[in-house]
């Protein structure tokens, strides 16, 4: 199993940061240019929420590739949980976590667990994944 954790600092209010961080429309803005990732199936525009599925269809490795996740928990507006339903990987866990730091400052904490298929192989592959992951969760995607 592979976990990734980034925390940020955003000068916004909790809420505008939990409903951002669950919005489609800006999830797909966000994402690198060079995967092409869009929504396609369930939630595909606005925000997501309680019990809702997004299926993100996008290009790695030279792959195109589906995903889809369910909010398996939401807490509006401290936390809230997208875990795999169907993809290539072994399972997938996406935990984000909101918590009021100051006036209108929010630290949001994203933990990514997942685990890659074909064993030594796949965690290989894995590694890079979770590299390029923490790098887009840095910069805010």
């Amino acid at each position: 199993m592979i976990e990734v954790t980034t925390e940020i600092t955003i000068h916004a209010s909790i809420e505008r940061c939990f409903d951002y961080a669950r919005d489609i429309d800006i999830h797909t803005q966000t994402v690198w240019q060079h995967t092409r990732e869009r929504a396609v199936a369930g939630v595909t525009t606005g925000r997501i929420g309680a019990g809702d599925t997004v299926t993100f269809q996008a290009t790695h490795f030279g792959v195109r590739q589906k995903l889809k996740s369910r909010i398996v928990q939401f807490e509006r507006p401290f936390l809230f949980v997208d875990q795999m339903e169907k993809g290539a990987f072994k399972s997938m866990r996406h935990e984000h976590h909101f918590s009021v730091i100051g006036d209108q400052m929010t630290c949001m904490r994203d933990t990514l667990r997942f685990e890659a298929p074909l064993g030594l192989l796949g965690w290989a592959n894995g590694a890079t994944c979770a590299e390029e992951i923490h790098a887009g969760i840095s910069r805010g995607s």
